[in-house]
Parts: C-alpha cells; sequence; structure tokens
C-alpha cells in the first residue's frame, strides 16, 4: 500500500498531558461502522482515508461491531494486509469494562475480566500489544485498587504501552489517578462523552486531567448526529433518532431541533458545516487532545478533517454559541 508521503504535514498533534505521547488532533473510532454488519470495503476505505491524512489513532474496545468483537477482527486483517510496514506509525487502543461474554467473569473491571478480555482483543487483531488500554468504565462492586493494580500489571507484561481510563467522573477519576501514580505507571488519557449538548466534563473533570497532567479525548462530538445537518429539517427516517440506536425520538424536542439551527447559522457563518464547527468548539481548549470520531464512509471522515481548516473563534461566535446553548 503506497500512503500519501504529505501526511504528517496535513494534521495538528497534540501532547497528551505530560507525556511524551501525541495524538493527532482527530483520532478515528471503530465503535460503529466496521462490524461484520457493515461492508467491508467501505470501512477499509475509510481506514486508509484517516491515515492518509494524519490519522494515525485508531481507536477500538473488545464489544465494539456488531457482532462484539467484530470491530477488532475487521481492524486486525486490515492491519496485517494494508497497514503492515507501519505498525510503529500508529496508535491503537482498545477497552474493556461492558459486558462481553456471559457470565461472572465477562464484564466490568476484575483483574479475572480485564486480563482475559485484553488477551482475547490482541488475539483477534493480531497484535502483541496495543498503544493504550481503557478501562472502559468505573465497577462499583470491585475496589479499584483491584482494577488499577490490573492496569499496571498489563503495562509491566509489555502487552499496553500506556493505560487510560473511560466514563469516570472526576472524583472517581482522581481516585484512580492517585493509585496509578504510585504504582508508577501514571494514566495518560480519559476518554469522556463531550459535546456541545453533553457538557459534563466541564463540570470538574477537565480541571481534574489538568491537575494531573492526563490528556483528553472526546467521544461524541457530535451528539449521535445531532451536530449535523442531518436533523436540520426534523427527524429523517434513517436517522440513530428515528431507529431508536442510542438516541430516542421522543428526547429530541422542539427546542433542541430550534437549537440546532441556530447553531447552524453560526457555522454557516464561519463557512463551515455544524459538525465541522462542533469539532472545532471542542479543540478550542487546550486541555482536550483529540476529537474521537466515527465515519460511515470516507466522505463523512473528510468533512470533519476539514474542522481543522478554521479552529478559532472570536468573542462574539463564543458568546453567541453559549447564549444558544444556555437557553
Amino acid at each position: 500500500m503506497n500512503f500519501n508521503t504529505e501526511r504528517y504535514a496535513q494534521m495538528q498533534y497534540r501532547k497528551c498531558g505530560n507525556s511524551g505521547l501525541k495524538l493527532p488532533a482527530i483520532s478515528l473510532g471503530l465503535w460503529h461502522n466496521f462490524g461484520d454488519v457493515d461492508v467491508y470495503d467501505v470501512f477499509r476505505e475509510t481506514l486508509i482515508t484517516a491515515f492518509d491524512n494524519g490519522i494515525t489513532h485508531f481507536d477500538l474496545a473488545n464489544n465494539y461491531g456488531p457482532p462484539p468483537g467484530s470491530a477488532e477482527n475487521n481492524f486486525g486483517k486490515i492491519l496485517h494486509k494494508d497497514f503492515v510496514d507501519h505498525r510503529d506509525e500508529l496508535i491503537i487502543s482498545t477497552k474493556a469494562g461492558y459486558t462481553m461474554w456471559p457470565g461472572p467473569y465477562g464484564d466490568w473491571g476484575s483483574k479475572k475480566y480485564l486480563v482475559a478480555s485484553l488477551d482475547q482483543s490482541l488475539k483477534r487483531m493480531g497484535l502483541d500489544y496495543v498503544d493504550i488500554f481503557y478501562h472502559h468504565r468505573p465497577d462499583p462492586n470491585t475496589p479499584i485498587e483491584e482494577t488499577m493494580t490490573v492496569l499496571d500489571l498489563i503495562v509491566r507484561q509489555g502487552k499496553a504501552l500506556y493505560v487510560g481510563l473511560s466514563n469516570y467522573g472526576p472524583l472517581e477519576a482522581a481516585v484512580a489517578f492517585e493509585y496509578l501514580k504510585k504504582l508508577g505507571t501514571p494514566c495518560v488519557i480519559h476518554q469522556p462523552k463531550y459535546s456541545m449538548f453533553v457538557r459534563k466534563p466541564e463540570d470538574g473533570l477537565l480541571n481534574v486531567l489538568q491537575e494531573f497532567g492526563v490528556g483528553c479525548i472526546a467521544f461524541s462530538p457530535l451528539a449521535q448526529g445531532l451536530l449535523t445537518n442531518k436533523y436540520l429539517n426534523g427527524i429523517p427516517s434513517d436517522s440513530r433518532a428515528a431507529k431508536g440506536i442510542f438516541l430516542k425520538e421522543e428526547n429530541i424536542t422542539q427546542d433542541i431541533l430550534d437549537k440546532i439551527k441556530m447553531l447552524n447559522n453560526i457555522a454557516e457563518n464561519r463557512n463551515q458545516t455544524l459538525a465541522q464547527m462542533s469539532i472545532a468548539w471542542l479543540l478550542k481548549d487546550e486541555r482536550v487532545t483529540s476529537i474521537l470520531v466515527g465515519a460511515r464512509n470516507k466522505m463523512q471522515l473528510l468533512d470533519s478533517l476539514h474542522s481543522l481548516i478554521h479552529l478559532e473563534f472570536d468573542k462574539e461566535e463564543l458568546e453567541a454559541i453559549e447564549t444558544i446553548l444556555s437557553k
């Protein structure tokens, strides 16, 4: 495979907290669109387009698909077919923390589950190690010392280079960061849901990440598609909301639809799509290392990449956006 030789000149790379790791401003998530239910040639083209444009970070989890595990399987096939000579140029991450197999050992945050899950993930992808291994969500029934000790163990075993957390609140994250620091395997990155419509990380989490020198990679930056032009004229029949997938139609009120239209007007004045402006709005915060985008195809990914052309906001734009969001 002959990739674009200018790919690294086309991307911005940001330091991940206090670590030596740098991530592209936009990373590619394989949560949707890379399972066995999807078209192989389409998502292969998406992965190639990503790397051709300087996206070096591909983010997975054990249960991504559907069916669970199929995204890792498919990624592994493409990795060894098209990226075999470029493994050391890539940051590959995976996670465990949600239900993956039946019984008491296929979920949450025990040592039994996390070690077994990562071993399975490595086998599916055909890898000796991942660059980042995340605990996907806090486990209320497992001592946090156990979960953090497992993350430390996995690094010492050489199965991951770095560890991260996802979906932890600020207090839980701070406790976890302290444990990992004492163990000698500091957390380098946290992955929260964050968008114009979901701003919970601003309630303490971003400050905790800054205090501990941990990077932030935001997932669902387009609020499951709400912050795109798809909903400008109501709820389309082929949308996730209409199908009840992750979004519920009854939760998309007229107030939300009105906000989408007003935000889109600001985006148009910036010569951006609403999606592009939504990504740029997150990247304005230097505490945010990278934005994790999904892409149904090559064109959707290229649209997201165009957000990097115009990241600056003037005071009036930020005030107008804040006024809309606070209504």
